[in-house]
């Protein structure tokens, strides 16, 4: 098969987080789920959005330990979880889900 100079370029989520609606939109779709792995990657992807060496310092933690923490395989407290979030200027909220239909 002979190439025909398509270039394909990996997706990466980051690349899409250009206004703080559109993180506040991913971050609500994730929360969704409710997949806390999910949930950590996503701040994750926030995190590499915005920048993850001053987001360390401001949470008190280290580049590396904020990479592990958030990278969907870590397991982060949920102290550590609100401490990233206020950091990122984000809060969460709490409304009832919606009823199943029996």
């Amino acid at each position: 098969m002979k190439d025909k100079g398509v270039t394909v370029s990996r997706y990466d989520t980051v690349d899409y987080l250009e206004t703080e609606d559109d993180i506040s939109a991913y971050l609500e779709a994730v929360m969704e789920e409710g997949d806390p792995a999910l949930i950590a990657a996503a701040l994750g992807d926030i995190a590499r959005a915005r920048n993850v060496s001053q987001l360390a310092r401001d949470v008190g933690m280290s580049r590396e330990g904020l990479y592990k923490a958030l990278s969907g395989a870590g397991n982060p407290s949920f102290a550590t979880i609100t401490r990233i979030m206020h950091a990122l200027g984000l809060r969460m909220s709490v409304r009832p889900a919606a009823k199943k239909a029996n």
